[in-house]
Formats: structure tokens, sequence, C-alpha cells
């Protein structure tokens, strides 16, 4: 299944594994909650998942698959490499991180690596034990504080810390995310700090060009218009 909200990449996508005897292209979707209601019934066995959707994002449609269908092996397809972000999103559930800009080539032998149990990143090729030990490896060794906490487990953003975060990147101030969420003013605070914390940045600017740079908060015109 190709989930990506760009309908000429998309069709380029397509166009290039049609070519490949051995991959069927199930379904395609333009944002993660569609993705979510067609793998339910169409069950494909890979996902390309492009990690910057309007709505929900590619790692959080990620962790939903890990959750509900771990016999279905993700490809998060991104625009911006990072090699932050190929961390968070194996501990997001995928099997494989690649840019947009892939050989085509390239990315047919990394669907069908992931297709067969395999895990890729940064051109390592990794059954799931190697996979463990190298994530362990790599949060090991990241000076971010938001990658672990006091007894060394991995620490993502709370959803609502993500939906806090994305009104942030809209310019929004607490007392105007606090009335759309329906929440204290106070309770945003107290999120946005540990946002910051777990970001390691000094200031919800710096926490708002993070989440954009990695794919986590959309942010468009209309977007905008709305807030």
């Amino acid at each position: 299944m190709i989930v990506d909200d760009h309908p000429l990449f998309r069709s380029g996508l397509k166009t290039a594994l049609d070519l490949e005897d051995d991959i069927t292209i199930v379904g395609i979707s333009e944002s993660g909650e569609q993705a979510l209601e067609q793998i339910a019934s169409n069950r494909p066995n890979v996902v390309l998942l492009d990690v910057n959707l309007p709505g929900m994002n590619g790692l959080q449609v990620a962790r939903h698959l890990q959750n509900d269908y771990d016999d279905i092996a993700i490809v998060i397809l991104t625009a911006h490499h990072d090699n932050e972000q190929v961390i968070h999103a194996l501990r997001s559930g995928a099997s494989a991180y690649q840019p947009k800009d892939v050989d085509a080539q390239e990315l047919v032998r990394t669907i069908r690596d992931v297709a067969d149990g395999y895990y890729l990143a940064l051109n390592k090729r990794m059954s799931r034990d190697e996979r463990d030990v190298w994530l362990e490896q790599q949060i090991d060794e990241s000076t971010g504080p938001y990658m672990i906490d006091n007894e060394g487990h991995y620490i993502p953003l709370s959803p609502r810390e993500m939906e806090i975060l994305e009104h942030v990147t809209y310019g929004m101030i607490n007392k105007e995310i606090a009335n759309k969420l329906g929440i204290s003013q106070q309770t945003v605070k107290n999120h946005m700090t540990s946002i910051l914390k777990k970001l390691n940045v000094k200031d919800r600017t710096q926490a708002a060009v993070t989440a954009i740079r990695r794919g986590w908060v959309r942010v468009d015109n209309d977007s905008q218009q709305e807030v």
C-alpha cells in the first residue's frame, strides 16, 4: 500500500512498482486516517508511508500499525533525512527508512527485504534481534535527553503533547491552545515544559522548528487559515 498526500509522487511510485512482477499495489491512501481504514480491509504485506501527512503523521500511523498489525512491514519515506528520525521511525514500528529521492531499484530491494522480515537503516540490513541491539546502541549514544528516561527507555512525545506542539507551530499562544483543547492554561504550560525537555530545546520556536523539520507536524496555508 502507498500512503502519500502528493498525487504526482503516488503516481510515480505506482508506475515504478507496477513494473515488478512480484509486487502488487493493493491500495493507495492520501492520509493516515484513510490508510488505517484501508489497511484493516486490504491487509498489505508492506506499507510505503510518508512521514509528513496531513492530520495524523506517518510516525503516528506506524505506531498504530505496530500495535494492531505486527505482521505488516512499514517503509517510512521522507523528504528530510535525519539520523535521529531513523531511530524514531524504527522505534515507532517501521522496518525501514528511506529518503524520497531513493533510487527506484533500491526501493524495490527495500520492499522485498522488509517483506522477508529484515530491517534497514543507515545502510544496515538487520534481523529483528540485530535491530534491537542496534537501537539500544543508537539510544545509548544519543545526546538528546528526550530519547531516554531514567530507566533507559525511549520516550516519544505523547499524543497530547503532539497535539499541543502542532498548535504551537501555527503560532498559537497557551491561552488559545487551552481554549481550543478545552483544558487549562496551566495544563498547556506543563505540557510545553515537558515538550521542551524531551526535545532538548530552549523555547517553543525551536520546538516548532524541530517538529516541522522532522515531519511530525505539517504546516500549510489551509491549516493556518483554520486556526
